[in-house]
């Protein structure tokens, strides 16, 4: 099956609720381990007033049980890319490059999402990982060490010194920045970054906040700097330099208000026909959410069985009738659930765009109800 033919099956899947092929895109942890306390950090920063244990940060993926996990995936049809990070960092994993071997024999596009820090860049580059999704959260000097206290002069260097080998290898990785208060003057800089190692692109995010972390959210004094002015200053420095980006969405976010970082309700949830996330554990996830589970791994189940279950369906149909959850207001996947929400858009228009994701232009349940919501055998 071509891409094109899987993209046009995808699309009409979201359309009548029935679900023809696997995930396109599996995001799966391999430690919860980490080399930095990022203050945004739901796991590791310094700001958690219930920090997980540390026996949960020592847990790892054993390579054998991702073998067989992509193994059965693949009978699903369909799978193109593999995310791989972690609750951490994932080269702090003793054999992730055993890991990402392995997933690159199965011709998937794979993406590791990291700091950099604790990289063999140059095993990286041989090995041929598609992208990195690099996390810099940061312009200066001052801004890296703010956002990662437990780091000094010497980690914003390392950071450059392997960002400049990338450069020379003639590849071009995504720089993430997560804004938060210690970095949110910042984003024409951020930009320029980008620009000196040719980054494809930059994503801005705006930070999701909880368990202690909401002391480093942006004040409003910076959120309105942001939308009145910083924000046209990055675009105008990007359209000046030619980088891509995303501040458009990232705008979206700001303009939410509150802690909420997504306004999910006005493009709905399509992204689980596309896409899931397993973490260490072997939780499977619907989407990066942990508040939103399918099932375990843990207890033998396979995740086959899971995508076609009863527990999955049961959450699409529940986001597809606009049932969201409190922490879907802080959707970490929203840039890509609204590029898919737009894809789906263009090819269905309005009303049936409308219908499939809770808002039939009626407004009754019957409407919503006519969505078919089987799953093919």
């Amino acid at each position: 099956m071509t891409t094109r033919s899987a993209a046009r099956l995808r699309l009409q899947s979201l359309d009548d609720g029935i679900v023809r092929l696997g995930p396109q895109t599996v995001h799966i942890d391999v430690t919860n381990g980490c080399n930095t306390d990022c203050v945004t950090c739901w796991d590791h920063s310094p700001h958690l007033a219930a920090p997980p244990s540390a026996a949960w940060k020592r847990r790892r993926a054993d390579p054998g049980a991702v073998r067989a996990l992509f193994d059965d995936i693949a009978t699903l049809g369909g799978l193109e890319a593999v995310i791989v990070s972690g609750m951490g960092e994932p080269f702090t994993h003793r054999e992730i490059y055993e890991i990402l071997a392995d997933l690159k024999s199965r011709r998937l596009h794979v993406t590791v999402i990291t700091n950099l820090l604790a990289a063999d860049v140059q095993r990286v580059i041989d090995l041929g990982v598609d992208t990195l999704l690099l996390g810099i959260h940061g312009a200066s000097e001052a801004s890296y060490l703010a956002f990662h206290p437990s780091w000094q002069a010497m980690h914003w260097q390392r950071l450059h010194d392997g960002l400049a080998r990338l450069h020379a290898a003639g590849r071009r990785d995504k720089h993430v920045q997560v804004i938060c208060r210690a970095n949110a003057h910042e984003l024409p800089g951020m930009i320029r970054l980008a620009a000196t190692y040719s980054a494809v692109r930059v994503n801005f995010k705006l930070a999701s906040l909880r368990g202690g972390t909401e002391v480093v959210g942006i004040t409003e004094a910076q959120r309105h700097s942001l939308l009145d002015r910083d924000i046209a200053a990055a675009r105008g420095v990007a359209d000046e330099l030619g980088v891509v980006h995303n501040l458009d969405g990232f705008e979206l976010q700001l303009r939410s208000g509150g802690r909420a970082t997504a306004p999910i309700e006005s493009i709905g949830c399509f992204l689980g026909y596309h896409y899931s996330r397993i973490t260490v554990d072997g939780t499977v996830l619907y989407c990066c959410n942990t508040d939103v589970r399918v099932g375990t791994l843990a207890d033998g189940t396979r995740f086959s069985s899971l995508w076609h279950g009863s527990e999955w369906q049961s959450l699409r149909r529940r986001l597809r009738d606009g049932g969201f959850f409190a922490s879907c207001s802080q959707c970490g996947k929203f840039e890509q659930t609204r590029k898919l929400s737009a894809k789906f858009r263009a090819a269905y228009g309005e009303e049936r765009w409308l219908a499939a994701s809770g808002r039939a232009s009626d407004g009754t349940a019957a409407a919503r109800d006519r969505v078919r919501l089987e799953v093919l055998p």
